[in-house]
């Protein structure tokens, strides 16, 4: 006869679903081998510890699942980005399950990872968003900037007209200030050539982004390199990857120079590149991919500029004009690949996705577009 308890626990550990068992206080009573796979440890590390010695502070919200055990109420949290202390992040949903164990009152977890093709269906919805955000910013920004140099030639007919300084002093910054709203509205309208694409080494892309980086910065940043050797040589633009690369790390190098300078923190970037396999980039799977990640232990994006980071005039600095990142954009759409971001307080990472195909499949590609 099987004894009960192992019985029991043979049917949770053979779930593929998390389940968690956790107190009033968060600590860990039991977990399945889905639990202990997700947060990659074994029962005996976990138990009797807070849950939260292994998560981000904010990444699952214990206060609500706590105070759903002191009320006995179940509670429910969807699209959870859950990030361990090891950097890593999955977007999950939670249920905590209130039950009685032995005369105890504990909160059952059940952890479920959304399903990859949620998160492709996500992205693409975001894709168009900002596809459509984009395009009606440059629709405006066409509209401005054919009166704008109207104004400046009108301005340039009086001042000729006019035979004092003085008065020539207000028609010059007529001309300087239209001449800066028309920088800034080609700005807008974002880069609009083709990439010239050719065989280039990723990683010394990468070397050239650092020395622009360190000998921009007033203060000292590490800069850390993990590159994966075996990447081939990619058949894509080198100036415009280098130049989306560079728009993102100084992002990173700003977020840093900001935080607060009272705490012992040591600002720190890293660059690494792996090959990602099978990867969807717009509903199109691609057999092999780069991947570039630009990682910093900043402040971490604010929350309500997530879901529209990559809008043109978008930006959580006091001067920042929001475009480098919308810019960043737009090079990697011309490769066909695409930007994804995961952010919390301390870490955050954007990751490049920029297709590995040869000159002939690349070429064949740029042509049918033509057509």
């Amino acid at each position: 006869m099987i004894d009960d308890r192992y019985h029991y626990e043979l049917l949770l550990n053979s779930l593929k679903t998390a389940l968690i068992l956790v107190n009033d206080e968060f600590e860990v009573s039991f977990a399945n081998e889905a639990a202990l796979n997700l947060l990659e440890t074994g029962l005996n590390q976990i138990s009797e510890r807070p849950l939260s010695d292994f998560l981000v502070d904010d990444s699952v919200n214990q206060q609500q699942i706590i105070k759903a055990l002191e009320n006995q109420d179940d509670y429910r949290e969807t699209d959870v980005v859950m990030c361990f202390r090891d950097g890593r992040c999955t977007t999950v949903d939670i249920n905590a399950n209130i039950i009685t164990v032995n005369g105890h009152i504990m909160a059952l977890l059940e952890i479920n990872p959304i399903d990859k093709q949620r998160k492709i269906s996500q992205e693409s919805q975001q894709y168009a968003q900002q596809v459509a955000a984009r395009e009606l910013v440059r629709g405006l920004a066409h509209e401005v900037k054919n009166p704008l140099g109207g104004i400046r030639g009108a301005a340039q007919l009086l001042e000729k007209k006019l035979s004092g300084a003085d008065d020539r002093e207000f028609t010059q910054m007529i001309i300087d200030q239209t001449d800066r709203l028309s920088n800034l509205v080609d700005r807008l309208l974002g880069p609009n050539s083709l990439p010239h694409k050719r065989q280039f080494n990723l990683h010394q892309v990468l070397d050239k982004v650092q020395s622009v980086i360190i000998n921009d910065l007033a203060f000292s940043i590490e800069l850390h390199r993990d590159y994966d050797p075996s990447i081939p040589e990619l058949f894509a633009d080198p100036d415009m990857l280098q130049q989306a690369i560079l728009n993102i790390t100084r992002n990173a190098s700003q977020a840093l120079q900001a935080q607060d300078k009272t705490k012992d923190h040591r600002p720190r970037i890293t660059f690494r590149t792996r090959i990602e396999r099978q990867c969807v980039i717009k509903g199109v799977r691609h057999q092999l991919s780069a991947k570039i990640s630009v990682i910093d232990n900043g402040p971490g994006i604010p929350k309500n500029l997530k879901d529209t980071l990559f809008y043109p005039m978008v930006s959580s600095k006091l001067h920042g004009s929001g475009l480098g990142l919308s810019i960043a954009q737009t090079l990697i759409d011309h490769h066909n690949g695409k930007i994804d971001v995961q952010s919390f307080q301390g870490f955050t990472e954007f990751n490049l996705y920029i297709p590995i195909i040869d000159k002939k499949t690349s070429l064949n590609q740029q042509k049918d577009k033509r057509i």
